[in-house]
């Protein structure tokens, strides 16, 4: 399977700069597996397509102020951007410019006692690198910034817009931009119609947003994303497999944390408690076990996101809702308009 045949041609008036005034005002487009029609409405009606006793499961995660700007010697500015803490002190980040980084070096923070230095690089461009002294939370909170996506080029006014409603458990480098469109008014409809709302977290990093380079997809190694699933959720989605009701996956996230644990039992799909890491890629061809219909947004060309919801949409009826969107000037990407797989 070649990375090319997931590449589509996108305006770039159509990527969305900033979200809309009210969160669940968006459009919607919905796909129909099982007649194969695209129909559309606005995000707030989703409530139209859940039955009594549907689950509907949400990534809680919360997205960190992860960049933070140092300085070489020389005064050159440097940003990092924090992945995930291997250790007290240590980090796994990613740096740029990186051409100009030594090993062992120290960089500095401007006007504060911090320094950070760079201990290792990885094959794949993530750096080690620890940080003095090794407690950071004060640091980040008061000097980080919360990472946006490269191509929103306009500044977000108001940064919990790139958080959902819902974000409690702090350790995501991107949003699972999914869950933006609900709004607490939208979650309480939703439950007094008898719909389950589950939360599981997936802090979502480097291996949801980077891009897949090799040209065979088959070839790509995600990187690990941390995933915690308490047993009150594993008993609500359990159970609501054994009644045969339908599991909502909210988000590319979502789905990852649900498949990467799941098993079969007396041929009937489970899952079970977790917390720890996760390097399931998911790609066409897949065989999904927990998930029934997906709530997404729209992804960029030859992205893994991209790849898992053609996995599960199936991908020329993917590419068809695509056309679709472009054709009908849908807003794309993280601030974007938002679709339903049923």
């Amino acid at each position: 399977m070649e990375i090319k045949d997931f590449d589509y041609y996108l305006p770039s008036q159509l990527i969305a700069q900033e979200p809309l005034s009210q969160r669940d005002s968006s459009r919607l487009l919905i796909l129909h597996r099982d007649s194969g029609n695209i129909t559309e409405t606005v995000f707030k009606d989703i409530v139209r397509f859940f039955n009594k006793g549907d689950v509907l499961v949400l990534n809680n995660t919360k997205v960190f102020p992860a960049r933070l700007f140092v300085q070489r010697k020389t005064g050159a500015k440097i940003e990092i951007l924090l992945l995930r803490e291997i250790s007290r002190g240590k980090w796994q980040a990613l740096i740029r410019p990186a051409r100009r980084i030594r090993l062992y070096e120290e960089l500095f923070f401007k006007n504060n006692s911090f320094k950070v230095k760079v201990l290792e690089r990885s094959p794949e461009g993530k750096w080690l690198v620890e940080f003095f002294p090794l407690e950071i939370k004060d640091l980040i909170s008061k000097q980080g910034l919360i990472p946006i996506p490269p191509y929103i080029k306009k500044e977000l006014k108001e940064p919990q817009r790139y958080q959902t409603v819902f974000a409690k458990k702090e350790g995501a480098v991107a949003s699972p931009t999914a869950g933006l469109h609900f709004t607490p008014q939208l979650l309480s409809e939703l439950s007094s119609l008898g719909i389950k709302i589950v939360y599981i977290c997936l802090h979502i990093g480097l291996g949801t947003f980077r891009p897949v380079k090799v040209e065979e997809v088959e070839a790509h190694k995600m990187d690990e994303e941390y995933i915690e699933v308490s047993p009150e959720a594993v008993q609500i989605i359990n159970l609501a497999k054994r009644e045969k009701k339908r599991i909502f996956a909210c988000g590319t996230s979502t789905v990852r944390a649900l498949e990467s644990i799941a098993f079969l039992k007396e041929e009937l799909a489970q899952i079970k408690p977790f917390s720890g890491f996760t390097d399931l890629f998911i790609y066409p061809g897949f065989k999904f076990k927990i998930i029934d219909s997906l709530i997404t947004n729209f992804h960029l060309p030859k992205s893994t996101n991209l790849l898992l919801v053609s996995a599960f949409a199936g991908k020329e009826f993917l590419f068809q809702a695509y056309d679709y969107a472009i054709k009908n000037k849908f807003r794309f990407y993280s601030f974007g308009d938002a679709m339903l797989i049923l």
